[in-house]
């Protein structure tokens, strides 16, 4: 049986009961199973994860998309996150029977989908991408290039012309759908408030700074904790493991005296990205994870 994970990301993670009606609207509209639910409000953002069949994922994602479009307006909307629009992305991950070309086309689907009944234009990302320069959705969605950018430039830039939709953005902005391999969101929190030594951490560390290859890296200011964040992305946790990147992080941060207070995942995350940073700093060179009580008995 094939199966998928869906993780739309939405533009809201202050208001509870907005993020509770639409995870109600992502479980009524598709035969899926919830993994996880998450709100951060200082990046004014909701992470929701589910799995299921290709067909039951896509209604699902369409119906969570559809009543984001209701309840979040973005010209009110503020957060630390770039975004584009009330649903910002949608990606389809392969979990079992199915190839990343066979999310591609399921994310496709959808954008079509989404582009002709609820009028929001859709851009394809990653695997699904149809144009080359979209192949990366940080490299078209930046920290200066969002929502109120994306206003003008989808009527007067060709290269803002969406994959599907109209070419003007309604109140629920434009979503980015895509297809990619599992990506853990990892966050590593400093004893600063100085962004300055943030932003140049997440340069040093990331793949386009000439960092670790696999890590998208940003810096954020959270407000509520009175410090910063360096905010990544890992894209591939077996080239790049959890503990190459806190320890490269740790020994940056040294660097202008600063300390990591914690790190922390945000959403989902394999076993086996946990189980390579724990053999590591345990040492346990002659481990075999035959020897975990619950993979054996899940096998």
């Amino acid at each position: 049986m094939p199966i998928v994970e869906c993780v739309p990301n939405f533009s809201e993670g202050k208001r509870k009961e907005v993020v509770d009606q639409i995870v109600e609207a992502i479980e009524k509209g598709g035969k899926i199973k919830l993994l996880d639910s998450r709100m951060d409000p200082d990046h004014n953002r909701a992470v929701i994860s589910f799995v299921g069949e290709p067909e039951a994922c896509l209604d699902a994602a369409f119906a969570g998309c559809n009543k984001a479009a209701e309840l979040i307006d973005m010209d009110e909307q503020k957060g630390e996150h770039n975004r584009f629009g009330a649903t910002d992305v949608i990606p389809f991950i392969p979990i079992s029977d199915i190839s990343l070309e066979e999310c591609a086309e399921l994310a496709e689907k959808l954008a079509k989908k989404i582009g002709d009944e609820l009028k929001i234009p859709t851009y394809l990302y990653g695997a699904a991408a149809k144009n080359p320069s979209r192949e990366v959705l940080q490299k078209y969605r930046t920290k200066s290039f969002q929502y109120e950018q994306l206003k003008e430039a989808i009527i007067e830039d060709p290269i803002y012309e969406p994959d599907y939709g109209p070419k003007e953005l309604p109140k629920a902005g434009a979503t980015n759908i895509g297809a990619r391999q599992f990506l853990i969101a990892y966050n590593i929190y400093l004893d600063t408030t100085d962004m300055g030594i943030a932003k140049t951490i997440a340069k040093n560390i990331r793949h386009s700074g000439g960092g670790l290859r696999y890590i998208q890296a940003g810096a954020m200011k959270i407000e509520e904790r009175n410090c910063v964040q360096v905010s990544m992305n890992i894209t591939d946790f077996k080239g790049t493991p959890l503990n190459r990147v806190f320890d490269m992080t740790k020994t940056e941060a040294a660097r202008f005296g600063v300390n990591v207070t914690e790190s922390e995942v945000y959403g989902m995350i394999p076993l086996d990205a946990l189980l390579e940073a724990a053999e590591y700093y345990l040492q346990l060179n002659s481990f075999e994870r035959k020897q975990i009580i619950e993979k054996r008995i899940y096998e």
